[in-house]
């Protein structure tokens, strides 16, 4: 026991362990799912007790104005609103939906499935569960809450949009949360399929194109409210003469704005938007008789009648984007044939107008019933006419664009690709660590690391081995036995080192100094990469002494070893030499 305690052996875990682990996460998942919803619901409440209280005549006290906040709260998520106090007494529904509103649950659901994601524990289909649900308690208190009010919500619309709303913004927040960007429950194949590099310039280059036919509703709506700025200016000011009525309205003129980009872009496209049934506003035409309410952003609408040279203009946005859409196409400078360059812009043009279908379904409704049922693009006639306007310039615009690059060499050489390609990276770095290995490997002889000399010592040879050890001298004559042998032969001249003030000539011993073998010649090591020379002036050789006169060695002695080579000179580097050790 006591070994077990003090080696910290893990002991088997019931079968249960792991599910009563995981429930405080879960607990906690659907906890952060109630939090946001009620952050959203909140925020709302406070904005509109603000323009309760400062507002001079309140139609209803506090409790009228929480009601009115949990129904703007559903209409953030596409909920259709039922208004009962109408002339003819008929309810009307009202859900078109700011699309600025949207933007805040979406954020939180987001937001707290990242979270939870991040804080581990659970895997990602758990949090989206668990997220989700929590979200979902909360909507359904808002939906019961909010019927007893002025505004009161459609039970079977809330009953598919909250759930649609929070199940997507949850999603996102869990994909953006792991590692892999796609789902694992995908087949082997489709994965592969989907990681190609075709598919990944497809959603860049559609993703490409939607900014720029959003931004050319942009700039649509605003030249459209400067040349209409009187009146605009009108339909402000008549709408209501106190200050607080002013700041609610130019709210929620704020709110619609991006339901006014997007109708921007579907007039840009062609097939316009509807406002009320019969009238519908295009570039070649604005046909019907709307029955509009005064209201900022209705009075910037074109003239009715057909349409002019300056509505004409328009049709230069789709182009635009279809010329960004297949420059994205190609955007890096591959070795592809032709025909990839053209199916990568055509399905850029369809991630475009799927795009364009999505936010045209998102940013129409109706305002009630008979003339004010249909408000907004059709999504279907704007989804069309994006991919078609898209894909029809985008494509021979790649073509033209990969043969250009390919012409002028802007192409990539072949395996360019693959270079690229987010799974080859540690086959990059290992590529990488070995370019920069040293040019010269050291010997592999195992043998121990030599002592380095003192640059610009007058020393006549280089000693391995750092100080020498007590014996016979090499410079000197040494006493070995009974009968001596002849002087040495002289050594060789010194083979100087360039820049480096040593004598590269090493050192012979004495005859008959021992009965072991001679050391080895000298081995180089290392050639470490010098610095920029530096002029310094010539060295000075340093004279050898002369060897005196050595005893005849006896018979019994070895005969004395001949003088090793002189290592050359190496200009441009410095040279660490080593001796090796006699075994």
């Amino acid at each position: 026991m006591t070994q077990v305690t003090e080696r910290g052996t893990s002991l088997p875990m019931p079968p249960w362990a792991g599910r009563r682990r995981r429930s405080p996460a879960a607990a906690a998942c659907v906890l952060g799912g109630a939090m946001a919803a009620g952050l959203g619901l909140g925020s709302l409440a406070v904005l509109v007790m603000v323009l309760w209280i400062s507002s001079p005549y309140p139609d209803s006290g506090p409790g009228g104005a929480l009601h009115v906040a949990a129904g703007l709260w559903l209409l953030a998520h596409g909920t259709e609103l039922i208004r009962y106090d109408t002339l003819s007494g008929v309810p009307a529904p009202v859900g078109l939906t700011p699309l600025l509103l949207v933007s805040l649950p979406v954020l939180l659901i987001r937001r707290a499935a990242r979270l939870a994601i991040e804080e581990g524990g659970l895997p990602g289909s758990a949090v989206f569960s668990a997220v989700t649900c929590g979200y979902l308690v909360v909507g359904a208190g808002a939906t019961a809450y909010a019927a007893g009010g002025p505004l009161p919500a459609d039970p079977l619309s809330a009953a598919w949009h909250v759930p649609l709303v929070a199940a997507a913004a949850a999603a996102w927040g869990v994909w953006a949360a792991q590692p892999s960007r796609l789902p694992g429950w995908l087949p082997g194949g489709v994965r592969r399929e989907l990681a190609r590099s075709r598919y990944a310039l497809a959603l860049r280059a559609g993703g490409a194109g939607a900014f720029v036919l959003l931004g050319g509703g942009a700039l649509v709506l605003g030249a459209s409210l400067v040349w209409h700025g009187a009146a605009v200016q009108q339909s402000f000011l008549q709408l209501t003469g106190v200050w607080s009525g002013r700041f609610a309205v130019l709210l929620l003129a704020l709110a619609l704005v991006p339901n006014a980009v997007v109708w921007g872009a579907a007039y840009g496209l062609g097939p316009g938007f509807a406002l009320g049934a019969g009238a519908t506003a295009t570039p070649l035409a604005f046909a019907g008789s709307p029955a509009l309410p005064r209201f900022p952003l209705l009075a910037a609408l074109p003239p009715a009648g057909p349409g002019t040279v300056l509505t004409g203009m328009v049709l230069v946005v789709p182009v635009v984007a279809g010329v960004v859409v297949g420059w994205f196409a190609v955007r890096r400078g591959r070795e592809v044939p032709y025909g990839e360059a053209a199916l990568t812009a055509a399905l850029g043009g369809v991630v475009c107008g799927a795009v364009m279908a999505v936010l045209a379904v998102a940013a129409g409704g109706p305002l009630g019933t008979g003339s004010l049922a249909e408000f907004g693009p059709v999504w279907w006639e704007t989804g069309a006419a994006g991919a078609a306007w898209t894909a029809g310039v985008g494509v021979p615009v790649a073509v033209a664009v990969r043969g250009w690059r390919g012409r002028f060499g802007g192409v990539e050489p072949e395996g360019g690709e693959a270079w690229h390609v987010a799974g080859v990276r540690e086959l990059r770095w290992a590529a990488l660590r070995e370019a920069a290995a040293p040019a010269i490997e050291p010997p592999a002889t195992g043998l121990p690391a030599a002592g380095l000399p003192v640059a610009g010592s007058s020393a006549t040879g280089l000693s391995a081995a750092g100080p020498s050890a007590p014996g016979p001298s090499a410079a000197g004559p040494s006493a070995a036995g009974p009968s001596e042998a002849g002087p040495s032969a002289p050594s060789p001249p010194a083979a100087g080192l360039p820049g480096v003030g040593l004598s590269a000539t090493p050192r012979s011993e004495p005859a008959g100094a021992s009965s072991e073998a001679p050391p080895p010649p000298l081995v180089p090591a290392v050639l470490h990469p010098a610095p920029a020379p530096v002029p310094t002036p010539p060295p000075v050789p340093t004279p050898l002494p002369t060897p005196g006169p050595e005893p005849e060695a006896s018979p019994t002695e070895a005969e004395p070893s001949a003088p090793l080579p002189p290592v050359p000179g190496v200009a441009g580097a410095r040279v660490v030499a080593r001796r090796a050790r006699p075994t």
